[in-house]
């Protein structure tokens, strides 16, 4: 995996930032009223967690990015200890 450079004042150039950023907009800061500080971060964590624990995401075949990340940790474990036995 490698860092692909986005090219100032172009976010259309990275599709899936604009995506969350989107979601997160009208999803949390246009819905809710903060009363300070303290309030937002209680309410940001709780949105984190929901997105990527409670969520299940059409990009990732319907799983939580927790699950899809578990799946992938799995499956990179397996190929690991495939090599091993091969050697």
């Amino acid at each position: 995996m490698e860092t692909l450079y986005i090219e100032p004042g172009a976010p259309w150039e990275d599709g899936y930032g604009e995506s969350f950023n989107s979601k997160v907009r009208d999803e949390l800061l246009e819905r809710e009223e903060f009363g300070g500080v303290p309030p937002a971060r209680v309410l940001g964590r709780e949105y984190k967690r929901e997105y990527n624990e409670v969520r299940p995401h059409s990009s990732l075949g319907y799983r939580t990015p927790a699950e899809f990340g578990a799946m992938c940790l799995q499956a990179e474990a397996a190929k690991e200890n495939n090599m091993k036995t091969r050697v």
